[in-house]
């Protein structure tokens, strides 16, 4: 049982060390046998009794599973629900005088979550320019789904299209499917590996540079850890082709996010990368971005 006073924080005791439990008000009771039951509770020597709308229980305060507020719904039900949840994020940074310079980001996501499975849809969008030349401009988006049907195991789908301007790329898509392994599930943090084929494709706007058409292997990482009062995040991808192993993209972000005054509101700071192993003619292979991001979740 967990007890969570002003005075000393948050108790743990082991249920079997409860002689009697005491109520002033009507709480939500389940029994082990599943039998719920709204009612003021009293009682000692080890056994409780519930008085109702439909009359008096008594039971041993071992056979109590889960108790709740009154009318509300078993957290047991609650927990098997899938749910919406969202997140937008947005910066703007710009600069005048002896150079112009603009830089816009923004991110969106949405994320229906259950006990067995999670589906995701996401898009992002940077762009910079300074003095005129743009140095940013960068389209994504994507969907995910993944499947835990056994245990830490799971089967995942994806995909992810978008564009990129400055490397040359008028239009590129992911499509994989694969399985997953949870290698660390715990309720503050959670360590994910993927492994998968692939099908992948870049169109170049130079002629001279060969577009990319091939099946291929889909690797990924993704890890989370909540911290006291910050919460961390990093997402790992790589994807080689059957036709040439050495022609490859690795994507990569890392993510911090601190609460401000609203536990809605929060300042995300972080560091993406994104590399190439053959880009187009001219393209650098690696790009990084830096970016500090005000970000809005609700539910």
């Amino acid at each position: 049982m967990v007890v969570s006073t002003d005075y000393a924080g948050t108790i743990t005791i082991k249920q079997s060390e409860v002689t009697a439990i005491t109520t002033d008000a009507p709480v939500a009771v389940r029994l082990a046998s599943g039998t719920r039951i709204d009612g003021k509770i009293s009682g000692d020597a080890g056994t409780v009794q519930i008085a109702g709308a439909d009359g008096v229980i008594a039971t041993p305060v071992v056979k109590v599973a889960a108790s709740w507020a009154a009318g509300g719904k078993d957290p047991a039900v609650t927990a098997l629900e899938r749910g919406w949840a969202y997140q937008a994020a947005v910066d703007l940074a710009g600069k005048t005088g002896n150079k112009e310079q603009l830089a816009t980001g923004f991110s969106f996501r949405a994320t229906l979550a259950g006990a067995q499975d999670t589906l995701q849809f996401y898009t992002a969008y940077d762009r910079q320019v300074s003095d005129g030349v743009k140095s940013a401009d960068q389209f994504k988006a994507g969907i995910d789904y993944a499947n835990n049907f056994s245990g830490a195991k799971s089967w995942y789908v994806r995909n992810e299209g978008g564009f990129d301007r400055v490397k040359d790329i008028e239009l590129y898509d992911v499509a994989a499917v694969g399985l997953g392994y949870d290698l660390i599930k715990k309720p503050k943090q959670t360590l994910t590996g993927r492994v998968g084929f692939s099908f992948r494709y870049a169109g170049y706007q130079n002629p001279t540079t060969v577009d990319v058409k091939s099946a291929g292997l889909d690797f990924g990482f993704s890890h989370r850890l909540q911290l006291d009062n910050s919460v961390w995040v990093n997402r790992l991808s790589y994807v080689p082709t059957f036709e040439d192993f050495a022609n490859f993209v690795l994507t990569h972000e890392s993510s911090l996010e601190l609460p401000l005054l609203s536990s809605q509101w929060k300042l995300r700071l972080g560091v993406a990368t994104d590399y190439n192993s053959q880009p187009g003619k001219g393209v650098s292979r690696l790009d990084t971005t830096y970016f500090t991001r005000l970000a809005l979740s609700w539910k």
